[in-house]
């Protein structure tokens, strides 16, 4: 994820967008986290708006975006507050919406999720979802959670244990606009939970054989 980012350099190999080189860091593509990484002596708004103050978006076009975003991920009523004032599904929000208001073509999210709770994490699921529905951009999403993987994602790439090979390419062709709760309760994500699951327990007895 550092290295699609452009944070870290490779030792060997490429990471290609579109055919090219990702090249440095850049808003082509944000990063959201997963311990948040806000600026805890900034607002809500600050840290939101930071990347457009950072590259020099004027002024005018810095407060429409903000209030955009604001709006989107639900965060009016808290512009002005501070991270240590918000619950953790709250400051993963403002991440997300920091990260989605310079517009990039692709979102990397590495576990954002993962230490949410089960209810604030089926709540970001089912923002994400409708993000995607009207953003479109390319997601780069890495977790450990299955269920959460299929209830996203459109391509599961399974890695091996350890040294880390690509495994399996699965499918998801769950339709969309997806619902996060209603979907779990169907056939066919139960049949394709118990294809993945299998090749990747696989993977759990050789890590502990190992």
């Amino acid at each position: 994820m550092m290295i699609a980012a452009g944070l870290e350099e490779p030792t060997t190999g490429d990471v290609l967008v579109d055919g090219t080189p990702a090249g440095p860091a850049g808003p082509r593509r944000s990063v959201v986290f997963q311990k948040f990484a806000l600026f805890p002596s900034e607002t809500v708004a600050q840290n939101i708006e930071f990347g457009l103050r950072v590259t020099g978006v004027a002024r005018a076009e810095r407060e429409s975006r903000l209030r955009e975003q604001l709006a989107i991920m639900g965060l009016e009523q808290f512009t002005h507050a501070y991270p240590h004032e918000l619950s953790g599904g709250m400051q993963q929000r403002v991440a997300i919406a920091r990260a989605l208001v310079v517009r990039p073509e692709i979102l990397l999210m590495d576990e954002p999720f993962g230490a949410l709770d089960t209810h604030t994490k089926l709540e970001m699921h089912k923002t994400l979802l409708e993000i995607w529905e009207r953003e479109r951009q390319t997601v780069l999403f890495v977790t450990h959670d299955l269920g959460e993987a299929l209830t996203l994602a459109d391509r599961i790439i399974l890695l091996s244990a350890r040294p880390g090979r690509v495994k399996q390419d699965f499918r998801v062709d769950f339709p969309r606009p997806r619902d996060a709760v209603t979907l779990r309760e169907t056939r066919q994500y139960a049949e394709l939970f118990s294809h993945v699951w299998h090749s990747l327990g696989e993977e759990f007895a050789k890590g502990h054989s190992a």
